[in-house]
């Protein structure tokens, strides 16, 4: 049974500016959850966001405050034992709230997986392989310095995958800067673009199609998330696959999209979708709708990659990868081990539970106050 849940805000500077349509991040906040349970094992969660309230309708500050005030006591009395119980109840009893449920639900089966001495990716089904190709965005917004780092990251066999982060500019001024790096880097590696719902329908059309034309691979969620008719007409117009993102926000919109052929392939993330085991149902339904997958990120840092990562090493389909590189996006290392990047992919943690051991020296100085 649960004993205490402690939710810490940890800030940590990026390597550089990450660029959106929506913000620019120079400092990204980690939402960590220590759940204790009367066993003595403690599991931990994140549920970290992009870009604070531009981005989504959750902040860290949001969740912080709903855990501490809301989620925790009601888990604390509900009795629960094992994360199945505990998480139905929170479903049941508060609406909303997918990132902060996502990190205790990621908690939970932390612990649960330690407790049962198996790596947390046993609890979701098992694990199919053991690591995983990741995607590095490139968002400074200047395109000689994006080759540059590009190119950096291919030397250095780190990733052969590269995300564009665009919509902040004109459309042409968008297709010119991702055409060039694409030329730059030739046809040996995967270049794609993330518009972050920054066209409108029109924007889009004329866009996918010089973007198909000059070889990017793969188009992710060009409109507004509830624009989901255009994203099927854009879908349906190019032969380029059209990714959902912000779109999928759990099962229940998965099904609505994948009912609809409402896109060629979906970025499961866990805490858009509310957890591991709602992110899992929805990779369930675009694999039985024949819909791609892809290993998405809201730039966590090793918790939640690492969770991420033992959901995705489950996937008996994964043919557009992952974009699990939020931890080499950050300054500052929080766990006694690093994850391991190597040879272009993350090498999924093998020991009980998450298989990370935090640094809680780092986290504490960390920490806001």
């Amino acid at each position: 049974m649960i004993e205490s849940i402690q939710t810490l805000l940890v800030d940590v500077p990026t390597i550089r500016p990450h660029k959106l349509s929506v913000a620019t991040m120079k400092t990204q906040t980690l939402v960590l959850v220590r759940v204790l349970c009367t066993d003595g094992i403690e599991g931990w969660g994140e549920a970290t966001t992009i870009g604070g309230l531009a981005y989504g309708e959750e902040s860290p500050e949001s969740v912080k405050a709903n855990i501490d005030a809301h989620i925790a006591p009601l888990m604390l009395a509900c009795g629960a034992k094992n994360a199945a119980q505990a998480m139905a109840q929170v479903r049941r009893a508060i609406r909303g709230n997918r990132f902060a449920k996502c990190a205790l639900e990621t908690a939970l089966l932390d612990a649960e997986a330690q407790r049962l001495g198996v790596p947390l990716s046993e609890l979701l089904g098992g694990r199919l392989r053991d690591e995983l190709p990741v995607a590095w965005t490139l968002a400074s917004g200047d395109t000689a310095r994006d080759i540059a780092e590009a190119e950096q990251m291919l030397a250095a066999r780190r990733h052969r995958i590269f995300k564009l982060k665009i919509g902040l500019r004109t459309v042409r001024e968008d297709v010119a800067h991702s055409l060039a790096i694409k030329r730059a880097l030739g046809d040996s590696v995967s270049v794609r673009v993330d518009v972050n719902q920054a066209w409108s329908e029109q924007e889009a059309t004329r866009a996918i199609a010089a973007l198909q034309d000059g070889g990017i691979d793969l188009i992710e969620q060009p409109v507004r998330a509830e624009q989901r008719g255009a994203l099927a007409r854009l879908a349906a117009a190019h032969a380029v696959p059209v990714m959902a993102d912000e779109a999928l926000t759990g099962p229940a919109s998965a099904f609505d999209i994948a009912r609809h052929d409402g896109a060629d392939v979906f970025a499961i993330k866990i805490a858009q979708s509310g957890g591991l085991v709602p992110a899992a149902q929805v990779a369930a339904i675009a694999h039985t709708a024949g819909i791609g997958l892809y290993g998405g990120t809201m730039l966590e840092g090793p918790v939640g990659t690492a969770a991420s990562a033992h959901l995705f090493a489950t996937f008996e389909e994964l043919a557009y990868g992952t974009e699990l590189f939020g931890p080499l996006l950050l300054t500052e290392q929080i766990l006694a081990e690093p994850l391991i990047y190597r040879d272009f992919m993350l090498q999924v943690p093998s020991r009980p539970g998450l298989g990370i051991q935090l640094d809680h020296d780092r986290i504490a100085a960390l920490r806001r106050n």
